[in-house]
């Protein structure tokens, strides 16, 4: 046994953090390009190879909301080892998999163990770094949180175009290897430990709530609001949620602590938070629409036209990081979202012949501002929380990124397609009142596929004009933001119940 420095940062259990959860998030983006070629060696439908995202997403919408008893109760180094040896072991049968059923079982033990990996790594970092540093430190984690799921999609274009799909998961599971090998030895505890006891109703009610909620709203871009699985799991999954919450608020020990919410900036931090995800989506989804359906340029230089972008949101989050330190999070993300509402606006004026360059400009510049916004923003609220609502802070933020964004993307996709629909009515009734003699068959196709793809151009133009004003909300509320500390007294109490389990580190 050791005794634990605590005035020395642990850079090096940072590091060792860092790189599991970029393989992590990195993997949850990877696959997406790969999906038509696992339909066609495995002989399945779109529907079905569609859980091998669908049932990642999942998985995480369960367990993130949990990481915040798992964090309080077991050691940093028990619990990263286990959430790094579950990812290595999915991603090894993953790689190996001889059906795709064993390829859907090994991709959710992946998602079990990478879970814990984001909310684990923040919470380390709210707790090793005094409150005047958090910026820099958060900043830089950003880079893992923006930078990995970006430019996931560009490496997967470029893997599958000259290897086979399973070089995806061949790549990552050498560094998930020497991260869990390396962790064994190096890793060390520095968040604090509390005897709880997991209540098993409230993780089958969370399980149900977050769980049908992500469901429900990442399938109604597929099978339409009215099919009733999608209103019937997002029904269930809000009754549940709602007792959930009920339960919670009348329990001394929860396992999600909802009363965080009593405090303002982290209240307005999470608001602004889930608007931003939002309107990030949009981009992220109806971009590669735009480029590969109505332009026809493929996947891969698809991917390469968002890859400036994630480099700009990489290099910026560490510099805006210590600009937060130094100046607060308002004058930041105000003049991220200014940036962001301007370059949303531009992308709703986009052509059918709108240069290829114009296209990296206008995506890179909105990456540029929203790398402004969302690490400042959420570090402001998590400042604001004393030391032991932390775990809760992290894993209620982790939990409302994977919620906005599925409920986001759906309902981009559903007035993407309402629109869609309502102008290829009236072009095709124009087109028709306008034919001066009946076409050939091959005149009345190409006709029709320009028909529909001026449709569908106006159809995303319009969404993103609602992203415009979903990101004009979340300005108006940046104006509110303000400079916040953990109140002093509960920081101190905080301290008190964290000292017999931070002065002891168990060594291998």
């Amino acid at each position: 046994m050791s005794e634990t420095n605590h005035n020395k940062t642990p850079y090096g259990m940072i590091a060792i953090l860092f790189i599991g959860a970029f393989v992590a998030i990195l993997n949850e983006t990877l696959l997406n390009v790969a999906l038509p070629s696992i339909m066609n060696e495995f002989e399945v439908n779109a529907t079905a190879v569609q859980w091998l995202s669908t049932g990642y997403m999942l998985v995480n919408g369960i367990l993130i909301p949990a990481s915040a008893f798992f964090i309080q109760r077991f050691t940093d180094r028990k619990l990263f080892m286990t959430a790094m040896t579950l990812f290595t072991l999915g991603t090894f049968l993953a790689s190996i998999s001889p059906s795709f059923g064993v390829l859907l079982t090994a991709r959710m033990i992946q998602a079990s163990g990478s879970a814990i990996m984001m909310p684990l790594l923040m919470n380390v970092m709210l707790t090793a770094f005094p409150v005047e540093k958090r910026g820099a430190a958060m900043g830089t984690f950003g880079l893992v949180m923006i930078t990995a799921p970006a430019i996931g999609p560009t490496l997967s274009g470029w893997i599958i175009e000259h290897y086979s799909w399973r070089m995806l998961f061949d790549i990552v599971l050498p560094i998930a290897l020497l991260t869990l090998a390396i962790s064994i030895f190096k890793l060390k505890d520095v968040t604090p430990q509390r005897s709880l006891k997991l209540d098993v109703f409230s993780l089958i009610l969370s399980s149900i709530g977050f769980g049908g909620l992500l469901y429900g709203f990442s399938s109604a871009g597929d099978r339409g609001w009215d099919s009733p699985i999608v209103y019937g799991t997002i029904i269930v999954g809000a009754a549940a949620l709602i007792t959930f919450i009920l339960r919670q608020l009348k329990m001394d020990d929860p396992m999600l602590e909802f009363r965080i919410y009593k405090y303002p900036m982290f209240a307005l931090s999470s608001a602004i938070s889930i608007v931003i995800a939002v309107a990030m989506f949009s981009a992220m989804i109806l971009m590669p629409i735009y480029v590969q359906t109505i332009r026809g340029i493929s996947p891969l230089e698809s991917g390469l036209l968002m890859l400036p972008g994630a480099i700009v949101m990489g290099i910026m989050s560490p510099i805006t990081g210590r600009l937060f330190d130094k100046y607060g999070a308002r004058v930041l993300a105000v003049t991220g979202l200014t940036i962001t509402v301007i370059t949303s606006y531009m992308f709703s004026k986009i052509g059918m012949d709108t240069p290829y360059s114009t296209l990296v400009l206008l995506y890179t510049l909105r990456m540029f501002g929203m790398a402004m916004v969302m690490m400042p923003v959420m570090t402001n609220g998590l400042n604001q929380l004393p030391a032991k609502e932390n775990p809760h802070g992290t894993a209620m933020n982790n939990t409302l990124q994977q919620v906005s964004g599925a409920i986001g993307s759906a309902l981009l996709i559903t007035v993407m397609n309402i629109r869609t629909e309502s102008e290829a009515k009236d072009l095709a009734a124009s087109a028709a009142a306008n034919a001066a003699s009946a076409p050939t068959a091959q005149g009345a196709a190409e006709a029709q596929q320009q028909i529909m793809n001026q449709a569908m151009l106006t159809g995303i133009n319009f969404t993103f004009l609602i992203s415009t004003l979903i990101a004009i909300v979340a300005l108006i509320l940046a104006f509110f933001i303000q400079r916040v500390e953990p109140p002093k007294e509960k920081q101190v109490e905080a301290k008190k119940e964290a000292m017999p389990s931070q002065q002891v580190v168990t060594e291998p």
